[in-house]
């Protein structure tokens, strides 16, 4: 039997349901997967971590869309967190609004980057992000202000080397346009169904199968039970 290859996966819009939630069946496919897991998402570095904890699997993780990697017990981090910051203040400044009410998860344990509601005015945010030297990437899920090139890519490149691994090795499924750098780096890539415009292009396969049904077609073709 062929042997399982490594995997990046994306979380939201990969690993849950339409409403945000986590799949259950998520348990049952990846703990049972015979090569490495790699977590890779635009949330702040606790999420995928704890995710991580609660799956029995091992802590490698591309946290912020590659500001944060863990592999092999090493962290490294990249991107302007306090440029960010400025830039996220000269945009309320300007009458725009970051959006998360009351308690800020998103953005209390974020180290690289700041993450503005999908809600926000989207015109304004990025004509203040160039002006900072910034990029603004659309997740589906926030808007997020962060350094240009720092890219999920580069963190699988990262962690496949603290692995002895080969980024082109790895079996990458994602749903959105943070995901893209991983689809090039990766060696075959598959966009589930509720994927957008710029993940469905550069990946290599669109399956059928929306948010977790996609990715579960994809593990048991794989070769995973």
């Amino acid at each position: 039997m062929t042997s399982e290859p490594p995997l990046v996966l994306d979380i939201d819009g990969t690993l849950t349901d339409d409403d945000g939630r986590l799949d259950p069946r998520t348990f049952t496919y990846l703990q049972a997967w015979d090569a490495p897991v790699v977590l890779a998402t635009g949330k702040s570095f606790p999420y995928p971590v704890t995710l991580c904890h609660y799956l029995g699997i091992d802590l490698t993780v591309i946290a912020e869309n590659g500001g944060v990697v863990l592999a092999d017990g090493e962290v490294s981090y990249q991107g302007d967190r306090e440029r960010a910051q400025a830039a996220a203040e000269a945009f309320i400044e300007r009458g725009g609004d970051i959006g998360w009410e009351g308690f800020d998860d998103a953005n209390e344990w974020r180290r690289t980057e700041v993450a503005v509601n999908i809600s926000a005015d989207e015109d304004l945010l990025r004509s203040v992000a160039a002006e900072f030297d910034l990029e603004v990437i659309d997740t589906g899920f926030a808007y997020h202000l962060k350094t240009p090139g720092v890219e999920k890519g580069d963190g699988l490149t990262a962690v496949a080397a603290s692995l002895d691994r080969r980024a082109e090795e790895f079996v990458a499924i994602g749903d959105s346009e943070n995901d893209v750098s991983t689809f090039r780096v990766a060696g075959t890539s598959y966009a589930v169904a509720n994927a957008d415009p710029a993940a469905r292009e550069a990946a290599d396969v669109v399956v059928d199968g929306s948010y977790f049904d996609g990715a579960v077609s994809v593990l048991e073709s794989l070769g995973s039970s």
